[in-house]
């Protein structure tokens, strides 16, 4: 890693080196080299050990052995019947002796492929779905390809709980996409006694007393009319969010984007307001991408939606830290959003609510070769709020559009543009201020190609506009062109290489407006001139990463990434390795590794369109390291434990370095930090009749510059979620969220002095007045969600929903402010409650 200045300037104007780096470089990359080669003895170590303690329990490359079953004599297959289901407790199956290498075994159910009869509904139905297969059994989607209501609802509800043994590719398994059949049958009336057999010639048959409750015999096996290679295993240590479950999660609104909260090592500024903590990085340096393309922000202004819509999301994928090497310049956590695939059929949903009208559909044309998608959102808050506050103007909106078309077998053009818009004033006296005034607009042209199995290339280019409002007529502008090729590609041997290279040019716009009556910042305690500069911004990057099988139980994937920066004539260069493995233990028992560098530009204190700091001061860097246990338990439950350690060098976290040094430096200054915790997390499907999750984070994150060092100021021990939803029948659903934080640390006593004070370091206290922390009360907050969903003709659905964010109307108390004129008091924030009622349908 090297920061150098281009050209060359006096030594009075170069920027300073990252005293660190070459410590951080040395001791990272020392830590690698032995973390593989532990790795690698442990697994060699084990082997035998696990193969003594689990003898009949076949490699994922041995054929189990076939044993008859004692339910029925066995009989010869058909050439039309699909293979029986193995027993729940058989292993994954292998391909035949005879198959070839390269063959790809679909998946296998494990459990029964049927749904519960519809209340009210009437005669049989067969529906087919279109299910997405994770590679470790689950179903990440459901989609009905063909069928009828209510059926096809019950299908599709029925089939996040569907569990298979994965698709393998030379026994190793991999995610698939299948279709399959769920029937229903109804049941017949039990004939009253004496009656013929045979009803008389136009006599109706008697109604059933009750609805049947199964779907007859469920098939054995799936139909495989289609297997389609999605993807590899997931990495070690994300955190995914489908839609299917995140539409019901208690105080999310139905947005993937707003139940991040919900995961572990996530840590909110203040009680539901969209800005994280994620294992101690700042929300500045948190990274949100959707379909690779960077987005500013994730949520409307005013505790309100997500920027898209969430009918367009697929999951939502949160990367603490060690991520892979495909994602990078960001020193802190990854969200990646992925978006549904073009569906060629009709569909569309709706919603109408206290706070805003959205709606969405999505259609095919030119023979099913394209789709064509149209969403938005509009809110009519200000309505409301003229009401009650007339001295406050809210608004926000944002837009969603996709044209696909196949232009050549498995060749795919994308045209996708979405964005959005927030606005927060207020009116004294008849003079309006704007608080908060930012546009964010993205237009991407992409062309997706597959390459037979498990092989892909995607090149795209991107323009973007960001765009905030400092006020009296003054804005931070960011217009953006980028451009990205990647490639993946997987050998014979199941080893996958991916690699791809991406740039983009960055126009940073201080616009001072006709009004401005000086540079600004003059009047103000931070100098707007500090933070941004109107400048070209220049980032080339590249990264190479392979998922290697080492043994069938260990799998290691090393990954190297670069990136050139270069802004305002200064040159930065980031060499950031990564390594993560997964090493299989036993049967529903893995341990999984992730470590890695991480780089980043100097970021703002919450990620605001246009506010895109210089790079004067030099890159951040972070060293990212975590270890933890999967587990698969009795009941659908999944299971893990994680410990974590992050180190940061040169960041810029202006809220957690708070008393380290006076406001008016915390915007630019930088500093050391460091986090460690242990994270614990339990998650059976929302969508069984049954769900609910829990997760724990216990962490401490520290904030140093100089010789003054203290616990960040936005440090919560004890993080907590649990939430429990519950499937009443006949369309019923309740569920509820608690939610629990540690208090916030408070400085008490010995106030900070400013920089002048000659106090080394920076800061210290007034004499006879030494400083101490202590925390502040705790936080806790319920959510409930209460929905009554009715279906309509053959494929429509209306539901009402009464979705309530604090519903205890808790209130939060946050540390005040203080320094050598002002004492440290703290503040009460809230109660932040959101209560969201409206209709939601589709089609």
């Amino acid at each position: 890693m090297i920061s150098i200045t281009w050209p060359q300037r006096s030594a009075a104007h170069r920027p300073a080196l990252v005293l660190a780096e070459r410590p951080l470089r040395g001791a990272a990359m020392r830590f690698l080299r032995r973390s593989t080669a532990a790795a690698a003895l442990l697994a060699s170590a084990l082997a035998p050990c696990l193969a003594a303690a689990a003898p009949d329990t076949p490699l994922p490359h041995a054929k189990p052995p076939a044993e008859p079953s004692g339910d029925a004599p066995p009989s010869k297959p058909s050439g039309d019947a699909p293979p029986a289901a193995p027993p729940p407790d058989a292993p994954p199956a292998a391909p035949p002796p005879d198959a070839p290498p390269a063959a790809l075994v679909p998946p296998t159910p494990l459990t029964p492929l049927g749904a519960d009869y519809p209340a009210g509904a009437h005669g049989d139905a067969t529906v087919r779905l279109v299910l997405t297969v994770n590679a470790d059994g689950t179903v990440r989607s459901a989609v009905a390809e063909d069928g009828v209501e209510p059926f096809a609802s019950a299908a599709v509800a029925a089939a996040t709980a569907f569990r298979f043994a994965p698709a393998t590719r030379s026994g190793a398994p991999v995610a698939a996409r299948i279709r399959v059949e769920v029937r229903f049958t109804e049941a017949a009336s039990p004939a009253p006694p004496g009656a013929s057999a045979t009803a008389p010639p136009g006599a109706s048959a008697p109604a059933p007393e009750r609805p049947a409750t199964a779907a007859g015999p469920a098939p054995s096996a799936p139909r495989a009319i289609e297997v389609t290679v999605r993807g590899e295993q997931p990495a070690p240590g994300v955190s995914s969010l489908s839609r299917g479950e995140v539409r019901i999660v208690p105080g999310a609104f139905g947005d993937p984007f707003r139940a991040l909260e919900v995961l572990p090592g996530v840590t909110p500024i203040v009680s539901g307001l969209p800005f994280f903590y994620v294992r101690g990085s700042p929300p500045g340096n948190v990274g949100y991408f959707l379909d690779g393309i960077r987005v500013p922000y994730l949520y409307h202004l005013g505790l309100g939606p997500s920027v898209v819509h969430p009918g367009i999301v697929d999951r939502v994928d949160l990367y603490p830290g060690g991520y892979p090497a495909r994602h990078g310049r960001y020193a802190g956590g990854i969200v990646s959003g992925e978006t549904t695939p073009p569906l060629p059929y009709w569909h569309g949903e709706g919603m109408l609510r206290l706070v805003d009208v959205g709606g969405l559909v999505e259609g095919p044309f030119a023979g099913n070769r394209g789709v064509a998608l149209v969403g938005g959102r509009y809110s009519y808050t200000a309505l409301l709020l003229s009401l009650a506050a007339p001295e406050v103007a809210l608004d926000y909106w944002d837009y969603q559009a996709r044209l696909s078309y196949e232009v050549v077998p498995e060749g795919r053009v994308s045209l996708f543009a979405f964005g959005a818009h927030d606005f927060l004033a207020s009116d004294e006296d008849g003079e309006e201020t704007t608080l908060f005034d930012t546009t964010f607009h993205r237009l991407d042209l992409r062309y997706d190609h597959a390459y037979g199995q498990g092989s892909a290339l995607r090149g795209a280019l991107t323009l973007g506009h960001d765009e905030t409002g400092i006020g009296d007529g003054q804005k931070a502008l960011t217009r953006s062109l980028g451009a990205r090729l990647s490639l993946a590609h997987r050998l014979r041997d199941e080893t996958t290489i991916r690699a791809g290279i991406d740039a983009v040019v960055d126009d940073n716009e201080l616009d001072l407006g006709t009004g401005a009556g000086g540079p600004p910042g003059d009047d103000d305690d931070v100098p707007v001139d500090d933070l941004l500069l109107s400048r070209v911004d220049l980032t080339v990057g590249g990264y190479i990463e392979s998922d290697i099988a080492i043994t069938p139980r260990l799998r290691i994937t090393p990954g190297l990434r670069l990136d050139l920066y270069h802004s305002d004539d200064t040159v930065a260069l980031a060499v950031d390795p990564r390594l993560s493995a997964r090493l299989s233990l036993g049967r529903g028992v893995t341990f999984v590794q992730a470590h890695g560098i991480a780089s980043q530009l100097p970021s703002f204190v919450v990620p605001i369109p246009g506010f895109r700091p210089a790079l004067k001061d030099g890159l951040q860097r972070s060293f990212q390291s975590s270890a933890g246990v999967e587990l698969a338990l009795p009941e659908d439950i999944t299971a893990t434990v994680s410990v974590f350690h992050n180190a940061f060098f040169n960041m810029t976290d202006a809220l957690g370095s708070l008393g380290l040094e006076s406001v008016e430096d915390a915007f630019t200054l930088r500093a050391l930090g460091a986090a460690t915790g242990v994270e614990l997390s339990a998650h059976r499907r929302l969508t069984r009749r049954v769900g609910g999750f829990a997760s724990y984070t216990l962490s401490r994150s520290t904030r140093s510059i100089g010789r003054s060092r203290q616990v960040s100021s936005f440090d919560r021990t004890h993080v907590a979620n649990v939430a429990l939803t519950y499937d009443l029948g006949r369309g019923y659903r309740a569920g509820g969220r608690f939610v629990f934080y540690s208090g916030l640390p408070q400085r008490v006593g010995g106030a900070t002095l400013p920089p002048i004070s000659g106090v080394p370091g920076g800061s210290g206290s007034l004499a006879g007045g030494a400083p101490r922390w202590e925390r502040l009360p705790p936080f806790f907050r319920l959510d409930v969600r209460l929905e009554k969903r009715w279906s309509i003709g053959k494929s429509g659905w209306l539901a009402v929903v009464l979705d309530v964010l604090n519903t205890t109307l808790s209130k939060e108390t946050l540390p005040g402010m203080c320094d050598a004129f002002s004492s440290c008091e703290p503040t009460t924030f809230g109660p932040v409650t959101v209560p969201n009622f409206g209709l939601e349908g589709g089609f």
